[in-house]
């Protein structure tokens, strides 16, 4: 094992190395000089690099959803619409302006005749890819190292994204293996991003620093949806896929030049961050072997709460990932600009609230008012099942833009809380692994990003407000669902199968030592 200024890579001070290491020690909470200040640190510049990262990463994903608006020619499902009695919402029912869409980008731009089942499985074929790269992209960040597979994964998106208008000029057959191959390019960014934190996050500062980098994807969704809307209506919808792919390997490109796996190997970080990180971590942290314990894994009850619980989440949050510009379009009737600005808008409280619940957590553990597993279950309570409550409010709001609007923006504004829940339980219950677990989890929680999109076509397929009512209740009762299974069976506390070898036999030796205040 390498050495550096008496500490071991990974590992505990050489001079404790004898002795337990837990993730949580006394010593270094209570030695307040010894934390190095946050600004212009290196950890949280790290943070702020994969804030923009998945600022860009969910801008590639979510740029075909607006633009699914202006690319389809309308006019081909309109006997569909007029043949249904259901079409309850004419425009402008919400008292607003609406423009017709003919003017909303410049002539010549092409549109395509494809159906609502068509737009469901091509909103749903990043999610084939992307399922497929998830445990794989999670076991060899966490053995390598995420950086490369992070900043590769950005950079592939984006590389295939400025191909998107070739493709849908030759064919749906032939967008839906692009964006399949996108999903496979981005599944290893999260993975890698929680691969990276096991190596750089102190556990007291873990819940802030991972909802903060992760809150890029909240405000890339809000940066990204009005954005594609303004550059559809003034330069075509090509453009925006040749300007997101381009900003992706351009960050892509500053993500190489910066960032370092480990603190160890950072070479800028000063000797006081480096050692504080490394020691407040200790061994339970850090990169793995290439052997991981599946089957126990397998068997771990609290693994599978977190595996439930966020695809019951997921559900509702591809759901209006994909399809909120299509029913702001065929049910509200909002114009392009509008409805862009309109689907973001839920995004905007989703990030702040996000970036909020990680600092409260991190006062509750820092101030030991709650253990790690009460602060995980508050935060999935509070972002699973109020957002769900506010998801049937929207079923029941009708033709009423201003009721629709207001109850999504504040069920995912609310839903953002749950960052500091489940969405980082991975790295409580395995730090070594979590590259890994997060590479499960999400491959998992992918499964709703393939079927919803297809379940919402199917039950969408005439546009009427019954069946957007029966998208939103069904979304919230997965929700509910997913709230309850955690409650019930999840923890924050670090299963035996991830501690360091010397841990577990301290455990069998003395029950009541644990490595984590949980």
């Amino acid at each position: 094992m390498a050495v550096q200024n008496g500490l071991s890579i990974n590992s505990c001070p050489l001079a404790d190395s004898e002795e337990k290491c837990p993730l949580l020690k006394d010593d270094v909470e209570d030695l307040d000089d010894s934390v190095p200040p946050r600004c212009c640190s290196a950890r949280y510049n790290l943070a702020i690099m994969m804030f923009f990262g998945f600022s860009v990463v969910y801008g590639l994903r979510v740029n075909l959803s607006v633009a699914m608006v202006v690319m389809v020619n309308g006019t081909n499902i309109q006997p569909v619409l007029n043949s249904s009695s259901g079409h309850e919402c004419p425009a402008p029912s919400h008292g607003l302006d609406n423009s017709s869409q003919d003017g909303d980008q410049p002539d010549g731009i092409p549109q395509y005749s494809w159906d609502p089942q068509t737009q469901g499985l091509l909103l749903g074929a990043f999610f084939f890819g992307y399922l497929v790269t998830q445990i794989p992209g999670g076991y060899l960040a966490g053995h390598f190292g995420g950086s490369i597979f992070l900043g590769g994964g950005v950079l592939g998106t984006a590389a295939l994204t400025l191909l998107t208008p070739l493709a849908a000029k030759l064919g749906p057959y032939w967008l839906f293996s692009l964006r399949a191959l996108e999903g496979l390019g981005e599944g290893v960014t999260f993975p890698a991003m929680m691969a990276m934190w096991a190596c750089w996050s102190p556990p007291l500062e873990r819940s802030r620093l991972i909802t903060f980098s992760g809150a890029g994807a909240n405000f890339g969704a809000f940066v990204s949806l009005p954005l594609t809307g303004f550059i559809c209506h003034s330069l075509g919808w090509p453009a925006v896929f040749y300007m997101c792919g381009g900003a992706g390997c351009i960050w892509a490109v500053f993500w190489f030049l910066l960032v370092s796996d480990q603190p160890s190997s950072h070479p800028r970080i000063s000797k006081r961050e480096r050692d504080y990180i490394i020691t407040s971590i200790g061994r339970e942290g850090g990169v793995h072997g290439w052997s991981v314990p599946v089957l126990p894994m397998m068997l771990s009850v609290p693994l599978w709460a977190t595996i439930l619980s966020q695809m019951c989440s997921n559900w509702s949050y591809y759901t209006m990932l994909t399809s909120l510009p299509t029913y702001m379009d065929t049910v509200l009737h909002f114009d392009l600009r509008q409805n862009a600005f309109l689907s973001a808008l839920p995004y905007l409280g989703a990030w702040a609230f996000s970036v909020i619940s990680g600092v409260i957590a991190d006062r509750l553990l820092e101030k030991k008012l709650l253990s790690v597993t009460a602060v995980r279950k508050l935060f999935t309570i509070t972002g699973l099942l109020l957002p769900a409550a506010f998801l049937v409010a929207v079923g029941f709001s009708g033709c009423s833009g201003v009721l629709a609007v207001t109850f999504l923006t504040l069920s995912t504004t609310i839903g953002g809380t749950s960052a500091a829940g489940i969405f980082i339980n991975q790295i409580d219950i395995a730090p070594r692994y979590a590259g890994v677990l997060l590479g499960i989890t999400n491959t998992f929680g992918t499964i709703p990003g393939v079927v919803a999109p297809i379940v919402t076509g199917y039950l969408t397929q005439d546009q009427t407000v019954a069946g957007w009512r029966s998208v939103f209740c069904l979304s919230a009762g997965i929700s509910a669902a997913g709230a309850l299974i955690f409650t019930v069976f999840g923890s924050g506390k670090v299963q035996k199968w991830a501690m360091a070898e010397e841990d577990q036999n301290e455990t069998e030796a003395d029950p009541e030592k644990d490595p984590l205040i949980t």
